[in-house]
């Protein structure tokens, strides 16, 4: 076979394995989490439950040291995914773990809903 613009048959087959691999990447990402969403819990039940986060993340979820994030207004998710990580020693900072330990999945869920819902640091 001759080989042109398009190379040679191999070549084509590379670049449509590697179109297809691209596209189901794309749609796994889309499909995963999309953007904005928001954890299954529920803010209220989950305000009670983030009391002792009052005293590093501030009032409202506003931090007042540049130490420890704001968590107001963040994506809930992301909330959930980083409380998860730290409760589980995937993410390690000692002075979160003690406050995290005993959280199950719907407390966890539950902050995450409540901080989600607040208005973020202007």
């Amino acid at each position: 076979m001759p080989t042109h613009a398009m190379g040679t048959p191999q070549h084509a087959a590379r670049r449509v394995l590697t179109a297809l691999a691209s596209g189901a990447l794309a749609a796994s990402l889309l499909t995963s989490a999309p953007a904005g969403a928001q954890p299954t819990g529920d803010a209220e039940a989950g305000k009670a439950k983030a009391a002792l986060c009052v005293a590093c993340h501030g009032r409202d979820g506003i931090s007042i040291n540049p130490l420890w994030p704001s968590l107001a207004g963040q994506q809930g998710v992301y909330l959930a995914k980083q409380i998860r990580a730290f409760r589980d020693g995937e993410r390690v900072e000692p002075t979160m773990q003690p406050f995290v330990a005993a959280l199950t999945d719907q407390d966890v869920e539950d902050i995450a809903a409540y901080y989600a819902s607040l208005s973020p640091c202007p």
